[in-house]
């Protein structure tokens, strides 16, 4: 059942407060429109939410488990952690949550072909196997530097039977993996969806996709509850780059004043432009992809470079609703660099036989900073997704720890 805060964010217009909105081409206002009005009509069906539970009973295997990390708490002695494995979830991660949604929503709307950007890869992987699921054709934009960093998600992708369209303007990163997926969406609206991969893009994107990632929520909730006696998480920590699985997991706890909720940007390797992708720790107002949010520009306005690890986390702004919670207070911005990353993506792997994808690490390691200040409290993580498609990266890159 949804909270008071979910029941009236975002407004009407897609606004949580001053951030969110649609900033359209005037082609494309009717076909959102669309996509919005039937959006509300079927989402309180009960025949369009029976069949998204029996895709995520049967097809995704939800629920996934919360699992006590004895040996990492043990390791960094404080607070107790916890992680909501998504890494367990169909395709190996949180994101076929909100594409199996958006695929179901674009059968009802007639639609013949979904359309998509991918940075880390989990978004075009999840996309492609809703595709297949649905029988639709699939086709997802990339950019040249991330499809040389997650060649195994490019394989997974056309192994699904996806056309992959390499990106090779600009950084040729995630940022321009969006404009060419929109530009193409553009070509053929009436056919066609562009399926956002996270909480961003025009109304009703963000609100869609917090909604369909509400399950990692609802059920991290109900399961913490059953482990601890009934208790709420003390923290509850998640990877913020464009932010859909931090909004998955906090819109359970959002009216739980006693939960803190953290998110988590790529701190990369520095604090200047073109270092980093920390967009609520140094961004600005400004308007990028059809929505208002915070942003990293430069100083003429244009959207800045940005750089991580991890390829799902290098984009220039971030979910309106997470902008809005951070300059209410009601989220706690962390960061962690590229070195601490690394450090947990092993550290989690040796600890307790859980290969973190890169993002996830981001999480793991900055609660590994927290958790000896908060001793005897519970932390728990989404852990969004598994490090399969990073570990030729990574080995290459950083090689092994002693």
């Amino acid at each position: 059942m949804a909270g008071k805060y979910i029941e009236k964010h975002p407004d009407e217009n897609g606004y949580f407060g001053e951030y969110g909105g649609a900033f359209l081409p005037p082609e494309l206002v009717g076909h959102f429109k669309k996509i919005s009005d039937l959006y509300e009509e079927i989402s309180g069906s009960e025949s369009f939410l029976a069949e998204l539970r029996d895709i995520r009973e049967h097809y995704q295997g939800r629920p996934t488990p919360v699992y006590f990390a004895r040996n990492l708490s043990a390791k960094h002695a404080g607070a107790n952690i916890y992680l909501k494995r998504e890494d367990l979830n169909h395709t190996g991660a949180h994101k076929l949550n909100h594409c199996m949604g958006e695929a179901l929503l674009a059968k009802h709307l007639g639609k013949k072909k979904l359309i998509a950007e991918t940075g880390a890869g989990q978004h075009g992987v999840a996309l492609a196997t809703a595709a297949a699921y649905f029988n639709l054709e699939c086709e997802i934009h990339m950019g040249e530097v991330d499809i040389e960093k997650e060649k195994p998600n490019v394989v997974r992708m056309e192994i699904l039977g996806c056309k992959v369209v390499p990106v090779s303007h600009g950084l040729k990163t995630l940022k321009e993996a969006v404009d060419s997926a929109f530009e193409a969406y553009l070509k053929d609206p009436e056919n066609s969806i562009y399926c956002i991969g996270s909480v961003v893009g025009p109304h009703p994107f963000p609100k869609m996709v917090r909604n369909f990632q509400s399950v990692v929520g609802a059920e991290a909730k109900e399961q913490f509850a059953a482990m601890t006696d009934g208790k709420l998480p003390d923290h509850v920590v998640a990877c913020v780059g464009g932010g859909s699985n931090a909004m998955g997991i906090f819109s359970a706890f959002l009216d739980d004043k006693e939960v803190k909720l953290h998110a988590v940007e790529p701190l990369g390797t520095g604090t200047k432009l073109g270092e980093h992708a920390a967009s609520l720790t140094f961004g600005k107002e400004g308007v990028l992809h059809g929505f208002k949010s915070t942003m990293l520009q430069t100083d003429d306005g244009e959207p800045a470079p940005v750089y991580s690890c991890a390829s799902g986390l290098d984009y220039p702004s971030v979910g309106p609703e997470h902008a809005h919670l951070a300059s209410k207070g009601r989220t706690i911005v962390g960061t962690a660099s590229d070195k601490e990353t690394i450090q947990a993506f092993f550290e989690l792997s040796r600890e307790e036989g859980i290969i973190p994808a890169l993002e996830s690490a981001h999480a793991v390691a900055y609660a590994a900073k927290i958790a000896p200040d908060h001793p005897g409290e519970n932390i728990l993580i989404n852990l969004s997704g598994r490090g399969d498609k990073d570990i030729d990266f990574v080995v290459e890159k950083y090689g092994l720890p002693d």
